[in-house]
């Protein structure tokens, strides 16, 4: 390779060793940049002058920055707001009842005339009348005592039912199944004229409470993985419980990954009953529990639902089902 000056490879000087850079006059290691001067970060360094630290550039002497503030930065408690405050948990929207006023398009949904989308295209276009009067508004809201007419014909929303049956076992906690066993809505056949569905789970030998119902938006609150549903298990082990594993049950037991922890967990008796135990949960996962109790080593012989919420078994005998009063029904929707 030659030596001309075209193929020397160019050094890279800093700042201070730039012949080109102009300095000031009295040469106390200011640089002249831009407007005013500027200090390098070694001789803040030395100087020990903690209002130029890096990556914060005109930072005011004596004012902390945004890291060393209470509650601020990434680097704040879990659970924090900017300020130190804790934050707060987010409210859900209360479930309505089932007289409150609702909206029109999904009265004519409820009733079954179509979906919402094509109840919105009747109302717009004048097919829909509210006690003798045209409604045009999307917004609309009626009652359930209202007459409501759809393209000349009147229709009914249909009604909310809630029954609470005492799943006995040997009964599938299934709609259907397709194999021709018994399932829980062979208990309730003749119950109601609507379709009611079973709002979760249980196992097929697995017995209690169980809760049925045709309304959707109670359904699916209940479902939500963040409900905290209060359950009482009566619980029957084929092993002796220990007070070691009912403490790290309440504690919280880490399962590939996930988190199981029960709200409380008492034995019925350690001399005469040691394989009954009680359990109360805040969640709607029953499967959570008994895979807890595996990991513990422990074999699930029996697990008995006694309270759901608010409702309990109270006589209420095995087999048996029953609707719920008004109370019971909106002390599950505040408990939702």
């Amino acid at each position: 390779m030659s030596d001309s000056p075209r193929s020397r490879r160019p050094q890279r000087t800093g700042r201070s060793e730039n012949p080109n850079r102009r300095r000031t006059e009295g040469g106390d290691g200011h640089e002249k940049r831009g407007f005013g001067q500027r200090r390098s970060l070694s001789d803040s360094v030395l100087s020990g002058d903690s209002s130029a630290a890096p990556g914060k550039r005109g930072a005011k002497p004596g004012k902390p920055g945004k890291s060393d503030r209470p509650g601020k930065g990434k680097g704040g408690p879990k659970g924090m707001r900017p300020g130190g405050f804790k934050s707060r948990p987010k409210k859900r929207t209360p479930l309505k009842g089932p007289n409150d006023p609702i909206r029109l398009n999904k009265f004519i949904a409820n009733a079954g005339v179509c979906a919402r989308r094509e109840a919105d295209l009747l109302i717009t276009a004048g097919a829909v009348t509210v006690n003798g009067e045209v409604v045009t508004a999307l917004g609309a809201k009626v009652m359930k005592s209202d007459e409501v007419i759809v393209e000349g014909q009147r229709i009914k929303a249909e009604t909310k039912r809630y029954i609470i049956l005492n799943k006995p076992k040997n009964f599938l906690g299934t709609a259907g199944d397709k194999q021709g066993r018994r399932t829980v809505m062979d208990l309730i056949r003749n119950a109601t004229k609507e379709v009611i569905l079973p709002v979760d789970k249980i196992e097929r030998m697995d017995t209690g409470l169980l809760l049925f119902t045709n309304d959707p938006e109670l359904a699916e609150r209940m479902r939500m993985p963040g409900t905290r549903f209060r359950q009482l298990y009566h619980v029957t082990l084929q092993q002796k419980i220990q007070q070691v594993h009912l403490d790290a049950m309440v504690e919280g037991v880490d399962i590939e990954g996930q988190r199981y922890k029960v709200e409380a967990a008492e034995c019925v008796d350690h001399e005469k009953r040691p394989r009954e135990i009680g359990v109360e949960i805040h969640s709607n996962r029953p499967k959570a529990l008994t895979r807890l109790l595996n990991h513990l080593g422990y074999d699930v012989e029996r697990l008995d639902r006694t309270t759901l919420g608010p409702l309990t078994k109270k006589d209420l005998p095995r087999g048996h089902w029953r609707l719920l009063t008004e109370e019971e029904l909106t002390l599950l929707r505040m408990s939702l």
